[in-house]
């Protein structure tokens, strides 16, 4: 991913109008796991003059589920459209494409980091995300997964959220809240400032 050079300000009036001028385009794919889809569709991305802003990849079971946040120059993205049906076909995924733009500066907020940690049982990502709806607080990324314990072998449950907490809202307060909250449902929960 082409990065610009430290020596160049993001203020520089060219910088801004060539950041302006890019189109985006968020691509997902879904379809059998195998080695070499990663390296297609990036090799793809690349020969049509595009950059790979964000991504997200997972093994899901026996699928492969991808989503990537693509930008270039309009001629560049176009190519990458018009690529789009080929890979399908050729590397046997279901894909959907469509245009979009940089996110809107909107509000201060600052992200922090959840994790919660529970013996798995049905219905623990509900109420967590309720909690967060309830008090406004968008959730920027989430990823949760099971797995064996160590010695015991019992089935845990994992999540770990960023979510974005505006700059007006009483951290100590929404933290001391969720965690109290996460205690009545016996989930082991931290809520901490996100690092890089």
């Amino acid at each position: 991913m082409a990065a610009i050079p430290a020596t160049i300000r993001s203020s520089d009036p060219d910088i801004t109008s060539i950041a302006m001028s890019d189109k985006y385009l968020v691509i997902s794919a879904l379809g059998k796991d195998r080695p070499g889809i990663v390296n297609t569709l990036s090799k793809a991305i690349l020969d049509c003059g595009c950059n790979i802003t964000n991504s997200r990849m997972a093994v899901l079971g026996g699928e492969f589920a991808l989503i990537l946040l693509i930008n270039g120059a309009e001629n560049a993205v176009a190519a990458m459209q018009k690529q789009l049906p080929t890979l399908e076909e050729r590397l046997q995924l279901t894909v959907i494409a469509k245009t979009t733009a940089p996110r809107a500066a909107e509000q201060r907020w600052v992200p922090y980091r959840i994790q919660v940690v529970a013996m798995d049982h049905p219905g623990i990502v509900h109420p967590i995300t309720e909690f967060f709806s309830a008090h406004k607080i968008n959730i920027e990324e989430l990823e949760t997964e099971t797995y064996a314990a160590p010695h015991t072998g019992t089935t845990m449950f994992s999540l770990l959220m960023t979510v974005a907490v505006p700059a007006a809202v009483s951290v100590s307060q929404l933290r001391e809240t969720f965690i109290d909250f996460c205690d009545d449902l016996n989930l082991d929960a931290s809520f901490e400032a996100a690092r890089d």
